[in-house]
C-alpha cells in the first residue's frame, strides 16, 4: 500500500494526474512560488485532504508532474542503435528540448543552475543508471565513470539552458549537446 492507495489503483492514478494536470494549469498562469494549494485542488476537483493523502507538498507534487520530463530525456538520450552520428541529434532528443518550452518557468523551479534541485538530481540519477546499465550490456569501457559524466553534463547543460545561462534554441541546443555526449561515450579510460 502506497501513500493515497494501493498500488496500481485507477482512482489513485486518476486523482494524481488530476493533481499534476492542475498544477501544470496553474504554473502556466503564475510563477510556481505564488501556487497555493487552495486554489490547485479547486482547479483539480479536489479536497485539501485528498492533496495531503497523495503528496506531502506541492514540491513533491511538482516532481511528480516533471517526471514525465525526466523519463522523456533519459529516453531521448538513448533513442540511437548502432554508431551514433555526432552532426544529428535523434529526433527524440530536439522534440525534448522543444517540448520543455511550455512549461519552463516550472522546471525552472525545480532545476537550479548547475543542475542541482529535487528535479535534477532525480534526472541526474536516473539517466546515471540507465548510461551505466547500456555500457555494461555493451561492453564499454568505464561504466561509472562514463555514466557519471553524462548525467552530470546532461542535467547541468539542461538546467543551465532554462535559467538562460547559455542561448540557443531547443535545436540548437539538441545538437550541442548531443555532440558533447557522443564525445564523451566515445571516451576510452585508460591508467
Amino acid at each position: 500500500m502506497s501513500a493515497g492507495g494501493p498500488a496500481g489503483d485507477p482512482r489513485t492514478a486518476r486523482t494524481r494526474a488530476r493533481l499534476r494536470q492542475a498544477l501544470l494549469d496553474e504554473c502556466a498562469e503564475r510563477p510556481f512560488e505564488e501556487v497555493g494549494v487552495a486554489a490547485l485542488v479547486r482547479r483539480a476537483g479536489t479536497g485539501r485532504a485528498t492533496f495531503y493523502l497523495h503528496y506531502p507538498d506541492l514540491q513533491a507534487l511538482a516532481v511528480d508532474a516533471c517526471a514525465e520530463v525526466v523519463r522523456d530525456a533519459v529516453d531521448a538520450l538513448h533513442a540511437w542503435r548502432g554508431v551514433p552520428d555526432p552532426r544529428v541529434p535523434p529526433p527524440p532528443l530536439t522534440a525534448f528540448f522543444t517540448g520543455l518550452v511550455p512549461h519552463a518557468a516550472l522546471h525552472r523551479a525545480l532545476l537550479r543552475p548547475g543542475g542541482g534541485g529535487p528535479l535534477g538530481e532525480l534526472l541526474h540519477r536516473e539517466l546515471r543508471e540507465r548510461s551505466r546499465a547500456e555500457r555494461v550490456l555493451a561492453g564499454a569501457p568505464a561504466p561509472e565513470l562514463i555514466a557519471s559524466a553524462v548525467a552530470a553534463a546532461f542535467t547541468g547543460v539542461l538546467a543551465d539552458w532554462l535559467h538562460g545561462l547559455i542561448e540557443d534554441t531547443p535545436e540548437g541546443i539538441a545538437a550541442r549537446v548531443w555532440r558533447l555526449l557522443v564525445a564523451l561515450h566515445r571516451h576510452q579510460d585508460r591508467p
